[in-house]
């Protein structure tokens, strides 16, 4: 006699059947989770929230603050114009330090002794030594250098050399030696065999760089980007050494016209804490939308790395 096999729906369904019966476990029996009180941890809760509570209040209600100076200089002309220039130098020397970054990165991945030894010497000397001493040795380099010789042309250090164009040289250099160590982590992170693949392929290795490498090494980036973004922002507030009129500057003038320190350094801090806070907030929603992407649509780059192996994989 003969026996049709059953469609392999049923199978599946007879199968986890005969799982659920082995295990004891009905599928549709509803699963409930109970609620545990744990009186050590809610007791430690309400400690904390008691405790941040406790202290907010005597914060505001002390007597040595004066609530409407802080209130008065918050929105003031030159508050907002250090905030803006706060904001420049961190555009600035984040755009141009990751672009020296990138070049410090790959000098020093780079086959000429010559151009690794310099990318290495730049990349110690400005991981090595504070930023605060790099700012003062910038605006000071006319007590090195009075003047920069260009053939017949000679202008004095110190027209170059202002307190603007000192701490945005400083800021960069010191950005670009530490994003050449995290843009060379994540190239060097990526499977060698990408690259090998790729070149098995018949690309070039410039190209298997721009198509294959980079955009897997791309990802990993963009939270330190954002990380050292909202680094940057606040060590812009080093270069009030010499006086660059970003925000703390402005606002340690102000004080030391009214003495209201502690209100006006209250005032530095909540714009610090605004800025910091929407900067992590479009942190947050880019770094959500990649992993969406990685998910779903940005497939691509994976399939064409699974590719590029299985085909160096079968030349071996």
């Amino acid at each position: 006699m003969h026996v049709e096999n059953p469609p392999a729906a049923d199978r599946l369904t007879h199968d986890a059947g005969r799982e659920g019966a082995v295990s004891g476990v009905d599928d549709d029996t509803p699963v409930h989770t109970t609620f545990q009180f744990r009186p050590f941890r809610a007791l430690l809760t309400i400690a904390g929230f008691a405790l941040l509570a406790l202290l907010a209040y005597g914060f505001i209600n002390s007597p040595n603050l004066v609530w409407s100076a802080f209130f008065e200089f918050l929105f003031s002309p030159q508050v907002i114009e250090g905030v803006k220039l706060t904001l420049v130098l961190t555009v600035i020397s984040m755009v141009l330090g990751t672009l020296l970054g990138i070049v410090a990165a790959f000098s020093k991945m780079s086959r000429i002794q010559g151009v690794r030894l310099l990318a290495n010497v730049y990349i110690w000397i400005f991981r090595g030594t504070p930023l605060l001493v790099q700012v003062i040795i910038a605006f000071n380099l006319a007590l090195f250098i009075p003047t920069f010789q260009f053939g017949p042309w000679a202008i004095s250090t110190n027209q170059i050399m202002t307190p603007f164009f000192s701490a945005a040289l400083a800021l960069t250099l010191n950005e670009g030696a530490y994003m050449a160590e995290y843009i060379r982590g994540a190239i060097l992170g990526v499977d060698p065999g990408q690259r090998e693949a790729a070149l098995a392929q018949g690309m070039s290795p410039l190209r298997a760089m721009r198509r294959i490498i980079l955009p897997q090494a791309v990802p990993s980036l963009i939270p330190v980007l954002g990380n050292q973004t909202i680094s940057m922002l606040k060590a812009t507030s080093i270069v009030s050494v010499i006086a660059a009129a970003e925000l703390l500057t402005q606002v340690t003038i102000i004080y030391n016209q009214n003495y209201y320190v502690i209100e006006l350094l209250l005032v530095a801090c909540a714009w610090y804490i605004t800025i910091v806070s929407i900067a992590s907030v479009g942190q947050h929603f880019i770094e959500r939308e990649l992993a969406k992407r990685n998910q779903t649509g940005g497939g691509r780059t994976s399939l064409r790395s699974k590719f590029l192996r299985n085909l160096s994989f079968r030349r071996a």
